[in-house]
C-alpha cells in the first residue's frame, strides 16, 4: 500500500489522472455549476426515495422532533475568499482556512479577520488547496494549541499539524508544519475530499476522493476514495481499525467532504454522487460504499452499504455535516441550501427539510457551537458562484 505515516515512510509517484475533459463530464462534484437562482424563501422539500417514516422499531426517546426549524441570528464575518475549513477556538474566536493556502483569525465579537499565516507546501488547483481543519477536542484553555489541516499539494494530499499559538493582540501565529499522513492521492483538477475531523474516541478521521479516477475507490492499495482514520500524534492505524495495519476504515467514496457523530456515537458522512443521486451515509468500520459499482441506494444485496438518505444532485452536491439538536444539518453547493435531517436512531425521523435555498448561494462547512446554535460558511469566491461584495461570509444560524 502506497501510504506514508509521519512523514516517515516514502511512496511511489502519484499516477495522473484523466483530461480536464473527461473528469467534467457528467459529474455532480464541486465543479458544476451553481443551480439556478432558487427563491429567497425557506424550502420544505425533502430528498428524494425515502418515505417519511420513523425506524422500523419502537422509537427512541431522543428523535428529533419532524419539523425542525433554522434562522439567521447574525453575520460573523465576511470579505473571505473562498474559505473552506473552519475551526472554534476555546474563547469562541474562530480559524478559517482559505483555499489559497491562509489560516484566518476571525473575531467573534467583532468579525475582525487577521491574517494568521500560510499552511507550507499548499497548492491551490481545481479543487485541491487548504481543506479541511481539525482541532483536538475540547480544549479548555487560551493557549497554544494543535492546528491539524489537509492540504493538497505538487504531488499528494496530505495531513498536517501546526502549532498554533494566540495573540492578545489579535490574530496569532503558526509554527513549523509536521506530517502526520501523506500519500493520499492527489486529484490534478476534481475529488480530492478533504474532510478532517476527531472522533469521539479522540482518533483522526480523514476523508479523501477517489481523484477523478473511480476504480481507486475499490483498490485496497490505495488511499483514494476513502474515509481514513489515524492515531493524531503518529498517523499509525490504531490496532482497532478493520485492518490493523491499515489507515482505511471505509472504502468505496466517491468524494466524501463532510463527517459528523451523532449524540449515540455514530459517525455520517456526506458524499457527491455522480450525475443522479448524492448521499449521506452511516459509516460502518470495514464498510463498502459501492462507488463505482453503486450510486445511491441498490448495493445491499452485492454486499455494499446503501445511503440512508439520498438526493437528486440538483438539490445536494454536498460539503460540510455536523450534528446539532437531534439532528444532521448538511451544507450544499450545487443545491445552495441547508439540509436538516432529523434523527431517531440511525434512521430519518421525518423528511429531510432544506432551509435558505438560494438565499446565500453555495454553503461549504457547518460548525456547531454552543447548544443550539451553528456557524454555516459560504463559498461563492471559489469561481463558481456569483459572489456579491461581502462573500464569502460566516453566518450564525440558531436551529431547532
Amino acid at each position: 500500500m502506497v501510504w506514508r505515516r509521519g512523514g516517515a515512510r516514502a511512496g511511489a509517484a502519484m499516477a495522473g489522472v484523466a483530461a480536464l475533459s473527461a473528469l467534467l463530464a457528467g459529474c455532480s462534484s464541486d465543479e458544476e455549476p451553481s443551480g439556478g437562482g432558487g427563491g429567497r424563501e425557506t424550502s420544505e422539500s425533502g430528498a428524494d426515495g425515502r418515505d417519511s417514516a420513523g425506524p422500523t422499531g419502537p422509537a427512541e426517546p431522543t428523535a428529533a422532533p419532524g419539523r425542525g426549524g433554522a434562522e439567521v441570528v447574525e453575520t460573523v464575518a465576511e470579505g473571505l475568499r473562498a474559505p473552506w475549513g473552519v475551526v472554534a477556538l476555546p474563547d469562541g474566536d474562530l480559524l478559517v482556512g482559505l483555499r489559497e493556502g491562509t489560516i484566518q483569525h476571525v473575531a467573534a465579537d467583532s468579525g475582525e479577520v487577521t491574517p494568521v499565516g500560510p499552511v507550507p507546501e499548499v497548492v491551490e488547483s481545481g479543487e485541491g488547496g487548504l481543506l479541511g481543519l481539525a482541532l483536538p477536542p475540547e480544549p479548555t484553555e487560551r493557549g497554544a494549541l494543535d492546528l491539524y489541516a489537509y492540504h493538497t499539494t505538487a504531488t499528494d494530499n496530505r495531513v498536517s499539524r501546526l502549532r498554533y499559538e494566540p495573540s492578545d493582540a489579535g490574530g496569532g501565529s503558526l509554527g513549523p508544519a509536521e506530517t502526520v499522513l501523506d500519500g493520499i492521492p492527489r486529484g490534478e483538477v476534481i475529488h480530492n475530499g478533504g474532510g478532517l475531523a476527531f472522533g469521539p474516541d479522540g482518533m483522526l478521521y480523514v476523508s479523501t476522493g477517489d481523484t477523478g479516477d473511480s476504480g481507486l475507490a475499490q483498490d485496497e492499495e490505495s488511499l483514494a476514495g476513502k474515509i481514513l482514520r489515524v492515531e493524531p500524534d503518529s498517523g499509525e492505524p490504531p490496532g482497532d481499525n478493520p485492518d490493523p495495519g491499515s489507515p482505511v476504515y471505509s472504502t468505496g467514496h466517491r468524494n466524501v467532504q463532510g463527517l459528523a457523530w451523532d449524540a449515540e456515537g455514530h459517525l455520517w458522512a456526506s458524499e457527491f454522487g455522480d450525475d443522479r443521486w448524492d448521499e449521506l451515509n452511516l459509516i460502518e468500520p470495514g464498510g463498502n460504499y459501492g462507488w463505482p459499482e453503486h450510486e445511491g441506494r441498490g448495493g445491499a444485496d452485492e454486499g455494499f452499504v446503501d445511503p440512508v438518505v439520498q438526493w437528486p444532485t440538483s438539490e445536494a452536491s454536498p460539503s460540510g455535516l455536523a450534528y446539532s439538536q437531534g439532528s444532521l444539518w448538511m451544507a450544499a453547493l450545487r443545491g445552495e441550501r441547508l439540509w436538516r435531517v432529523p434523527l431517531d436512531g440511525t434512521e430519518p425521523a421525518a423528511e429531510p427539510r432544506a432551509f435558505f435555498e438560494g438565499e446565500f448561494g453555495r454553503l461549504r462547512a457547518v460548525l456547531p457551537v454552543g447548544a443550539d446554535e451553528l456557524l454555516l460558511v459560504t463559498n461563492e469566491t471559489d469561481t463558481r458562484g456569483t459572489p456579491t461584495r461581502d462573500d464569502d461570509r460566516i453566518l450564525r444560524i440558531r436551529v431547532d
